[in-house]
């Protein structure tokens, strides 16, 4: 194997000033000058799936470590908006990753990037070419902030993310910024599922021979988990042999790589499972129970905590790296089983226009069934409210030599090859000609996304917003609306800013971001037996996250490592965007930040904090003014300091909120 070349000496000195002070915050601490940090990632773990049968590993970081008892997704409560959070310690409003599908303001490669065609202007982000486009319009980083593994890379670490396509690529996203239309070798090791193919970035010649001294080769093990459809079950197996590639690639070529350049190391590894077993597992096919509580979701957390196990195992190969390595464990986001027809625990179904119609596919087989929500749902209602053509932004119909995106009718008996009956994937451009353009001449651009949906409303009008929150303000699938506080005070609605979503980010803010409902079917156990409206083409009995509830934003959350406590239960609120804080202050790091909406150093978990007591949180309650419907938003949260922690939101009527209750969403 081909040794690395060392760190130049050019580099080293450009470096000085963030090593410098990483070596005096050091000295002053007694610790060594440069630590190691990992970041694992265990995709939608719930808190309450660790146990001893399941996740025995999770579960021995959580007692010998710190235990964030109190932890927090950021809402809205998918992969991408908190990998973003996760990698730059900044709210989402800065970061403007507000969703794993968003408004990216153009058409995506409407510049040729990649050779690809013109594309959607509602693209999903989990995707290495979607994200270096998005690098390329705005600016180099679309994220506008600078992440932890950039700034180690800067200081002259080895990083590498090792996982899940798109959040792994998020972790030091402005190395993705395309050269000639194309990706260049970075220098950060990014591993995922597109590695190795043409949409997948480039791997440098020692991490390649590396991979290939292990045995491993440079192409991962296919991932291999069937979705099935409203009458065929998904998969019942987790993502075993994708996930062990990446765990070996880890612990097999790229540490070890690492450990020959004799410099120190931040590395994010990012399982897939559990969130990917629970979204496409086969045990609970149109039925609310056991939703993502079967067999195959169990066998997902188990995957999970065997990587990690994996990593840790290495670690302890080499007692002084493991002496010299802080692990920071997190989730993205909780999880919760979808609901397409019911809308409370009593059985109550919903009475959606869009779930009146029977959807058919071109071969006339019913891909919906009768009475449920398609995906698209929401799309589809607006549009019939606001009395607007609705097209899909993903499809696209040729006429005449002339591209467009196709229009959506749900009334037609099913789809044909020009009409379809629904968005599929969800999105949806409403009102407008359909043309493909630079700046789209739709009216209302719908972004969905599952347990909750963006709604853009390019011309800013008043008066489409505050109709639209009217109407949704009416729906018996809504937990919850938020506006954009540049439209002012709207009747059944609460501002953005509450949920951080307005900062300095550069891609578009939606007008509205909409909270779908949950209930729980038991209200013993509510976190672990939580439903949610999904607008989403998995099936009732799958699993979604996405909403601002507590199922969703309470993730599993834990740290180990010598500048951690031992045996410390943390029940202060902590959040992902807390994690890159609390690290960078670990290494001595600096951010240079352009947004205001950051998290805070987790002080009160590290061993360096003797005996300072941390001041408490407070629980926030905020309810909107009335909807013509007598519905109001109301939003919890806990207030830290300056930081804001996201509990959970609901849609209720007026009359049942009382200020002596502490929860009006319980």
């Amino acid at each position: 194997m081909k040794k690395p070349a060392l760190v130049s000496l050019c580099f080293l000195l450009f470096a000085t000033a963030t090593v410098d002070m990483a070596a005096e915050n050091a000295k002053k601490e007694n610790k060594p000058a440069h630590r190691n940090v990992i970041i694992f990632i265990a995709d939608g773990l719930r808190p309450g799936s660790v146990n001893s049968t399941d996740a025995p590993t999770l579960l021995s970081v959580r007692q010998n470590g710190v235990f964030f008892a109190n932890s927090h997704s950021m809402f809205p409560t998918f992969t991408t908006a908190n990998a973003a959070s996760i990698a730059t310690g900044h709210y989402i409003g800065d970061t403007g990753d507000f969703s794993n599908t968003l408004y990216s303001g153009y058409p995506v490669y409407n510049s040729g990037n990649f050779g690809n065609p013109i594309g959607t202007i509602t693209p999903f982000v989990e995707n290495n070419q979607i994200l270096s486009d998005l690098d390329d319009h705005y600016n180099g980083n679309y994220l506008n902030e600078e992440t932890l593994l950039s700034l180690a890379r800067k200081a002259g670490y080895n990083t590498a993310a090792i996982g899940k396509l798109g959040p792994v690529a998020i972790q030091d996203v402005s190395q993705l910024d395309p050269v000639s239309k194309a990706f260049t070798v970075p220098k950060t090791v990014i591993i995922d599922d597109a590695t190795g193919s043409v949409a997948g970035v480039p791997l440098s010649s020692n991490i390649i021979a590396a991979l290939t001294a292990a045995g491993l080769g440079t192409v991962p093990t296919p991932r291999n988990q069937p979705s099935g459809n409203n009458t065929t079950p998904g998969t019942l197996s987790a993502n075993v042999g994708q996930q062990q590639w990446f765990a070996d690639a880890t612990t097999k070529a790229v540490l070890p790589a690492f450990a020959e350049t004799n410099q120190p190391f931040a590395l994010v590894f990012w399982s897939r499972d559990p969130d990917g077993s629970q979204h496409n597992q086969g045990d609970s096919l149109n039925k609310l129970a056991p939703g993502i509580n079967g067999p195959t979701s169990k066998a997902a957390v188990k995957n999970a905590d065997n990587n990690l196990k994996q990593i840790l195992d290495y670690l302890s190969s080499n007692p002084k790296l493991l002496a010299n390595t802080d692990v920071f464990v997190t989730a993205d986001h909780g999880f919760a089983t979808i609901s397409k027809h019911e809308v409370s625990a009593a059985g109550a179904t919903t009475k959606s226009y869009a779930a009146s119609f029977i959807y058919k596919n071109l071969t006339g087989v019913q891909e919906v069934n009768t009475g449920f929500l398609p995906v698209g749902f929401l799309a589809i209602d607006l549009a019939h409210v606001l009395g607007l053509a609705l097209h899909d932004p993903d499809n696209q119909v040729v006429t005449n030599n002339h591209a467009a995106y196709m229009p959506v009718d749900p009334t037609i008996p099913q789809q044909t090859a020009t009409v379809r009956q629904h968005p599929g994937s969800g999105d949806g451009l409403i009102g407008g000609t359909g043309a493909i353009l630079d700046q789209t001449d739709a009216k209302v651009i719908v972004a969905a996304n599952g347990g909750s949906d963006l709604i853009y409303v390019p011309d800013h009008d008043y008066n489409t917003v505050r109709k639209i929150v009217s109407f949704l303000a009416g729906q018996d699938y809504i937990g919850g609306l938020f506006v954009d506080d540049s439209f002012g005070n709207i009747p059944g609605a609460l501002p953005l800013s509450a949920i951080g979503l307005v900062g300095s980010a550069k891609l578009p803010t939606p007008a509205i971001a909409v909270n779908f409902k949950t209930f729980a079917l038991d209200s013993r156990n509510p976190l672990m037996t939580a439903v949610q409206i999904a607008d989403s083409a998995l099936q009732e009995g799958q699993g979604m996250h996405g909403t601002l509830s507590r199922d969703n934003t309470f993730n599993n959350m834990a740290a180990m490592g010598p500048d951690f406590k031992s045996g410390y239960i943390d029940r202060l609120p902590v959040s992902n965007a807390d994690i890159a804080r609390t690290l960078a202050s670990i290494l001595g790091f600096r951010f240079s930040d352009n947004g205001d909406l950051q998290g805070r150093i987790v002080k009160e978990a590290l061993s360096s904090n003797k005996g300072w007591v941390e001041p408490a949180s407070d629980l926030q309650i905020l309810v909107s003014a009335p909807a013509s419907s007598g519905k109001v938003s109301v939003l919890v949260t806990q207030k830290h300091g300056p930081q804001h922690y996201f509990d959970t939101a609901c849609l209720v009527d007026a009359r049942l909120v009382r200020w002596e209750w502490k929860n009006p969403c319980q």
